[in-house]
């Protein structure tokens, strides 16, 4: 697997993104052009549901992320209260859930350096915080 960094970090899921999305979308638009030509109450129950299926789809795709950012955001909590020396570490708390995902790149070396930084607020956002990184710190886990 090669090396993850900031410009390949993000993931895009083959079955949710090339199948799922394509699938649900089409059906969508196929659903809506049938039902207003047609003007049937089963091509309008058609359109709804098709609707529905893309609105499921996005749903749950957000719903698992956000269950894994909780777990990342407390995963990233006990390694900062391991590795960041005792004024950093009364602090973890003042840190945002987006600060806590974007940490979670940072190698062990540089976390406090970059935990730093972002406290005193020179890094805002996960972009930014992901752009300073030097030695990155791979996540393939991630959906």
């Amino acid at each position: 697997m090669a090396d993850q960094n900031y410009a390949n970090h993000r993931r895009l899921h083959f079955w949710y993104h090339f199948v799922l999305v394509p699938i649900f979308t089409i059906n969508g638009i196929v659903a809506l052009v049938l039902a207003g030509r047609e003007r049937t109450p089963l091509s309008l129950w058609n359109a709804v549901v098709a609707l529905a299926l893309i609105g499921m789809s996005i749903l749950l795709r957000t719903y698992g992320l956000r269950n894994q950012d909780r777990i990342i955001r407390l995963e990233e909590r006990v390694r900062l209260a391991t590795l960041l020396p005792p004024d950093l570490r009364s602090r973890i708390n003042d840190l945002r859930t987006g600060d806590l995902l974007a940490l979670r790149f940072c190698a062990d070396e540089e976390l406090a350096e970059v935990t730093r930084r972002v406290l005193a607020g020179e890094l805002k956002g996960r972009d930014a915080i992901k752009r300073a990184i030097r030695t990155w710190r791979p996540d393939h886990r991630r959906l």
